[in-house]
């Protein structure tokens, strides 16, 4: 008895050490998390160059994220380091521009430039070194992720940084009376298959197409999501580089319509969107931050997986971090920093998740998967950061659910497993910072985002954050 009493007493010792073994190990992570999260750039202390003026690094592609966003972030970068008399100067070439500062102790001034002609000619500036940063409005395509593989892993989160969200808006004159259009209806227009506004319930009025320009990762994304391998874009839409000269075009033309980051929507009209079974919403800080909205689209960085330019990862950090996050919703994008808000939910969904998210306030991100897996893509990876950071600083005491959804299986069974199993992986990624949610569950293919056909039926295959 003695003997058994001893064992259990060594193992009861035994145990209690691993608990805190475990609870120290997930401290440390949640420590170096909220340190990652929060990056904030450290003041140059000297340049290693001689030369007068230095560049500390480049950035070509998208004139989305060129024209306004980036030259913010450049700048707040600057002011971070300790550099003073920050101005953006415009270049001799349209839609070029340099952002300067001084480096008064050495008396240097640094700057960076940022050439805005599309998300295509970023790629090939990045693969070639003309540019350290690749600012793209849609994902590497799968022939530049092939043809870029001895440069980097574009697919890998080393290479690959989500800058910020942002809606795809559908804008038209102030004075149509169209308030939505599903994505088939917007298809046929843009392929000049409906040519008056007659034909969608609106007045007399023949349509005038304004689209972007072949390099621009905004007519990428419109391509994409919307014409797909259905449609063809009419000859008859005019081409802009320029998402503001669009935009004027839009309001200028009784019968306009055209596309635009959230940004650029100006004194245009908002039009809602619906995709398949999915209700009609038009993009908003929160459909536009969940992906709910079926025009959403994610704005990017891409570098070399291992940069030697030390200034590369530092602005990579700045920029995802939460202060840089900030200034993406200064300027007209939607910010990947987690918020709580109360959501109005439709009426056929499940009585047990009503009652289970009754009280409760919807967090502003989905997790999103790898495609064809369930482990966290790489937007994910940075919100489980994002996520610590907001229940332990803003939400602290808040409990957390987990809801997953997901997209039709032979069987509804096998729908709410998958989904289940989705919710889960969120779930293990939280308890290594030491975060327990307190229910995790799958709902199968209710509640869809998206088509349940076709490239964006991925949408649906998600997981809800709750929290009370």
């Amino acid at each position: 008895m003695r003997k058994y009493l001893s064992c259990m007493l060594l193992l009861t010792a035994l145990l209690s050490q691993f608990s805190l073994a475990v609870k120290v190990e997930q401290e440390t992570r949640l420590s170096e998390t909220l340190a990652e999260i929060m990056a904030q750039p450290t003041a140059i202390e000297s340049l290693s160059s001689n030369d007068s003026i230095v560049t500390l690094f480049t950035i070509h592609g998208s004139n989305t994220v060129g024209e306004k966003l980036a030259p913010a972030l450049v700048e707040a970068y600057l002011k971070a380091k300790g550099i003073s008399n920050i101005r953006v100067q415009p270049l001799e070439t349209e839609n070029e521009k340099v952002v300067k500062g001084d480096f008064v102790s050495e008396g240097k001034t640094v700057q960076v430039k940022i050439a805005a002609h599309g998300s295509s000619t970023g790629y090939k500036s990045l693969v070639n070194g003309e540019a350290d940063i690749w600012a793209s409005s849609r994902p590497a395509k799968s022939k530049e992720v092939t043809s870029a593989a001895e440069f980097a892993d574009l697919t890998s989160s080393d290479a690959e940084h989500i800058l910020g969200i942002d809606g795809l808006a559908i804008v038209v004159n102030p004075g149509n009376s169209i308030d939505r259009l599903s994505k088939a209806q917007l298809g046929r227009i843009f392929a000049g298959e409906i040519s008056n506004w007659q034909e969608v319930g609106g007045a007399d009025q023949p349509i005038r197409l304004f689209a972007r320009d072949e390099n621009s990762g905004t007519w990428d994304s419109f391509k994409n999501m919307v014409l797909g391998k259905q449609y063809a874009l009419s000859t008859d839409a005019l081409r802009f580089e320029s998402s503001e000269q669009l935009v004027n075009n839009v309001v200028r033309e009784a019968g306009g319509i055209g596309f635009i980051g959230m940004a650029f929507v100006a004194n245009s009209k908002l039009i809602a969107i619906s995709d398949g079974p999915a209700q009609a919403f038009k993009p908003s800080d929160m459909t536009v931050a969940t992906e709910d909205y079926a025009l959403s689209r994610r704005l990017f960085f891409y570098t070399d997986d291992q940069p030697k330019n030390k200034y590369v990862d530092d602005f990579m950090a700045f920029a995802q971090g939460i202060n840089g996050q900030k200034i993406v919703k200064k300027e007209g994008f939607v910010s990947q920093n987690v918020m709580a808000m109360n959501m109005a939910l439709p009426k056929d969904l499940p009585l047990d998740y009503l009652d289970m998210v009754r009280g409760a306030e919807r967090l502003s991100i989905n997790f999103r998967f790898q495609e064809g897996s369930a482990k966290l893509d790489n937007k994910a990876l940075k919100d489980i950061q994002r996520l610590a950071y907001f229940l332990k600083k803003e939400a602290k005491g808040k409990r957390v659910m987990l809801i997953g959804f997901g997209d039709k299986r032979k069987n509804d069974q096998r729908s709410k497993l998958l989904s289940k199993l989705r919710a889960m992986a969120v779930r293990r990624e939280l308890a290594r910072l030491g975060i327990h949610p307190e229910a995790t569950t799958g709902y199968g293919d209710f509640n869809p985002v998206a088509s349940f056909e076709g490239a964006s039926r991925v949408k649906n295959r998600r997981v809800e954050v709750w929290v009370r």
